[in-house]
């Protein structure tokens, strides 16, 4: 299945991403992928999305990250609504209750 995510490029402590098609058994790292197709720099907040070739893949069948369907949505390039893509919260937990379960 065909997917389109962001891939990181850049130095260290200095992150940009590309929007890459890709086959979704391909790992994030691999450098693998078929287009690219735009970029974001979250230092300097740009976002450049090819969107009519995005709209193209999407209706071929290629599936968005989450991040990248939440990036589609709020630019408007795809209709629907965001996907909460950060953990849930878990209580936390004391040593002493820790140590109790054990």
């Amino acid at each position: 299945m065909l997917k389109i995510r962001l891939q990181r490029i850049g130095r260290k402590n200095d992150p940009a991403f590309r929007v890459v098609l890709t086959d979704s058994k391909n790992s994030t790292k691999s450098g693998r992928f078929l287009e690219i197709l735009g970029t974001y720099n979250p230092k300097a907040g740009e976002k450049n999305l090819e969107n009519d070739r995005i709209k193209y893949w999407i209706s071929k069948g290629a599936k968005c990250s989450n991040t990248m369907h939440n990036f589609l949505v709020h630019d408007k390039v795809i209709e629907g609504k965001k996907i909460n893509v950060l953990p849930k919260k878990k209580p936390t937990i004391k040593k002493k209750e820790l140590k109790a379960k054990k």
